[in-house]
């Protein structure tokens, strides 16, 4: 018994270009994990990573003739995508919470919050700490680090979509690991 070999992104891709929608369905069933994981990653809030995906989704429907495939794959191209529209919601979520700082704020519930939720917070709270610092990289960094770190994006894939050789993109990861450990010891000293 043979076993089907399941299509590559570039002839589900194909097919989707052409309109068929059961191509891009199963595109976003084989990549919206890693889409959705590196859109939290950015912004630290699992509703706005589910947002982010999408959007991204959309967008691929949208743009399908326009897709630039690395080595074959659509994952690097649509990471690309889910950072565009990250960005475009942080935007988004300041001028927003702008605002809402204009507004007096209202009497707090008195109601204790479950436990799942106070979980989630927290998580959130950390990872928007943490963003805090990956914020403070120059842009070529953050870069390199969401798509190789925490997408898990090869080297080479990566160099492709920046439009620079492998070895910058290395560069890159190693100088922010390095900027980032000397963020987080400071922060610590700073907090003693």
């Amino acid at each position: 018994m043979r076993t089907q070999i399941p299509p590559s992104d570039t002839q589900l891709w194909t097919a989707g270009a052409e309109g068929d929608e059961t191509a891009i369905e199963r595109l976003f069933e084989r990549h919206a994990r890693a889409v959705y994981n590196h859109a939290y990653r950015l912004s630290g809030s699992w509703s706005v990573a589910e947002d982010v995906t999408q959007i991204t989704f959309v967008t691929a429907w949208r743009r399908r003739r326009e897709a630039r495939l690395v080595d074959g794959s659509v994952l690097p191209w649509l990471l690309v995508v889910a950072t565009n529209a990250a960005r475009a919601e942080h935007r988004s979520w300041r001028r927003w919470h702008a605002l809402l700082r204009r507004v007096p704020p209202e009497p707090e519930a008195t109601s204790d919050p479950a436990d799942e939720v106070a979980d989630r917070l927290y998580d959130e709270q950390r990872m928007r700490d943490l963003l805090a610092l990956v914020r403070r990289l120059p842009r070529a960094e953050r870069e390199a680090v969401a798509l190789c770190v925490w997408s898990g994006v090869p080297y080479s894939q990566a160099a492709t979509i920046l439009g620079v050789t492998e070895g910058a993109v290395r560069s890159r990861v190693s100088r922010a690991r390095s900027r980032l450990a000397r963020m987080v010891a400071n922060q610590k000293l700073e907090e003693r």
